[in-house]
């Protein structure tokens, strides 16, 4: 990610805020990122500089791609998706009205050129291209208005609908709280190439989102005659990207994307197929990527370090951060967690520099923050790191006096506490790490560790049935937000049971009247983050997550995104290789 493109976007989306509020005119295009991530992703490394088209004669004949994930993807329902694995795989195969393009910024996709914006912001009227699904129907305005009030109607169950659309698509807020009709959501199919979105108040990032695979169009027809089928495998899901997928049918650990010949853009794919294959221990995956099997292969630990020097390896620090998540209400009871000084102790009695240098060895950065390093910057270039700098560090005798403390108020001399990570072989390093610095310096403090599949992780998330989870996010769209929000009272992604009424107020605040003030909303989100990490210890940051890869050097065009999916291949081909 190229911190000179990310000012100048962030320049002008506050350039553009200002005209509107004076002017009542066109709003910004600034894009952004999601995920609920965990150690889900490829940790595959990415192409940091945009390739060249390749010059006439220079592919090989055969456009094979060999890669690895390190999880199973469990949905590709745009309505239901919320993990890294399935947006990934999501933006590959479907498209919204926008998609970020090999810089970064959000262009017309299904849409066929950019949308005209009423005078006050708040209408968005996007023409559609004349595009395809995989069965040659075409997609229309009403693929679109379905798939949104889809994704918003709380029968559904949509973690991100509701989450993605409050507070933006009009009326969104109000049927989440079911004072409205799904059938109210601001959207509407005018004719079959014509889609109208009505916001609740200007949105400065708004153009970005339509990038995001909650947005994704869906065909009515075809949804419903899956009926609880849809989604479930390759074959009951209809696509409208440059690829489609095959051979997935829902749990496997294998599965391939080939090239959709129906894309309105299918020109620009040279890729045939991209064959999938979920690797969880890294040692089998550098085995798989020396042999020759896989095109590429992400690194951690030892073999960070054996590759550190070597000519094919590519770094990148992504805009992903994990952290201790603190369950405060497990089974209908207030847990050990529900203690604020139970929580402080545990943010600061492990060393995140060594887990970062030593654990993992990717690039990674301890993390004394939520909102990461080189994401979002000023109009004049500045970090929004700068405003708060460290919170919540490593301090081993802090930890113990607050330990102390919270062990008296709770009337008890220990606790048992359960870490919930992942099963993949990096997780696993971590979380053995984490019970060891834990356990060593937190007297009375014994940690027993659960490492489940992502799908389970997911699953005991919801339910909230847990005590300290490893968690990851990596944003929607190119702004703090995108991270301070996930823990209002009541957010679909909070699932904690955290709430603070000062917290929720600077978030609603920098929502609503500052959201056009750029310095007020900025300072908003700074002071919300600090109520967070360092007023509540509500989550303890771990690190952000850079990744190391070996890359085949005839493997081209990979684009890396910041938000939404991590990879798009629909620009990558094979060169060199024969």
């Amino acid at each position: 990610m190229k911190k000179s493109k990310l000012v100048w976007l962030l320049s002008l989306m506050l350039v553009l805020s200002v005209f509107l509020a004076a002017c009542g005119k066109d709003e910004p295009a600034a894009p952004a990122k999601e995920t609920d991530t965990e150690e889900t992703t490829d940790g595959e490394g990415t192409e940091t500089e945009t390739e060249e088209e390749p010059a006439e004669g220079a592919l090989d004949a055969e456009q094979i791609l060999n890669l690895n994930h390190v999880a199973e993807i469990p949905s590709l329902d745009s309505s239901i998706v919320e993990d890294q694995v399935g947006f990934d795989m999501l933006g590959n195969v479907n498209e919204g009205l926008m998609r970020l393009d090999q810089e970064n910024v959000p262009v017309p996709a299904m849409a066929a050129e950019e949308p005209t914006i009423s005078e006050d912001g708040l209408t968005y009227t996007f023409k559609l291209r004349d595009a395809k699904w995989s069965d040659g129907s075409p997609v229309t305005a009403n693929d679109f208005e379905y798939a949104w009030k889809r994704a918003i109607d709380p029968a559904t169950g949509s973690p991100y609908g509701p989450y993605m659309m409050a507070g933006v698509i009009k009326n969104a807020t109000a049927i989440g709280e079911k004072k409205a009709e799904v059938a109210d959501l601001g959207v509407k199919a005018l004719d079959e190439k014509t889609l109208e979105v009505t916001l609740e108040r200007p949105v400065p990032y708004f153009i970005s989102l339509m990038s995001f695979g909650t947005f994704f169009p869906l065909k009515e027809e075809f949804v419903k005659a899956q009926g609880d089928k849809y989604a479930t495998n390759s074959e009951t899901v209809l696509y409208n990207g440059p690829f489609i997928m095959t051979d997935w049918d829902g749990t496997g650990l294998t599965w391939k994307l080939k090239k959709n010949e129906q894309y309105w853009d299918a020109e620009t794919v040279k890729l045939t197929q991209i064959n999938f294959d979920v690797v969880k221990e890294v040692a089998t995956a550098v085995n798989l990527y020396t042999t020759g099997e896989k095109d590429r292969t992400g690194l951690s630990g030892e073999y960070a370090m054996q590759y550190a020097n070597d000519e094919n390896l590519l770094k990148e620090l992504e805009p992903t951060i994990f952290y201790f998540k603190y369950n405060q209400e497990r089974n209908g009871e207030k847990t050990a967690l529900a203690n604020k000084n139970i929580r402080e102790a545990l943010a600061k009695a492990f060393n995140k520099d060594d887990l970062a240098s030593v654990v993992l060895a990717n690039g990674s950065l301890p993390a004394n923050y939520l909102v990461p390093k080189e994401f979002t910057f000023t109009a004049e270039g500045a970090d929004f790191r700068e405003v708060n700098g460290d919170l919540a560090t490593y301090n081993v005798e802090e930890a113990k006096a607050a330990w102390d403390k919270g062990l008296s108020e709770l009337g008890v001399t220990e606790l048992t506490l359960e870490i919930l990570g992942g099963d993949s072989d990096l997780s696993k390093k971590m979380d053995e790490y984490f019970k060891s610095q834990l356990e060593t310096n937190l007297e009375g403090l014994t940690i027993t560790l659960k490492e489940v599949p992502f799908n389970v992780r997911l699953e005991l998330d919801e339910a909230q049935d847990y005590d300290i989870q490893v968690s990851g996010w990596g944003p929607d769209y190119q702004d703090p937000m995108t991270f301070v929000d996930l823990f209002v009272t009541g957010s679909s992604h909070n699932l904690m049971s955290y709430s603070n009424p000062e917290f929720d107020k600077l978030i609603e605040s920098a929502k609503g009247e500052l959201a056009l003030d750029a310095e007020g909303r900025w300072n908003a989100m700074a002071q919300a983050e600090k109520i967070l990490l360092a007023d509540d210890y509500a989550i303890a940051p771990i690190y952000q997550r850079g990744t190391m890869a070996l890359v085949q050097p005839y493997v081209k065009g990979i684009v890396s995104h910041p938000f939404g999916g991590d990879y798009s291949y629909k620009w990558a081909y094979i060169s060199g290789k024969e």
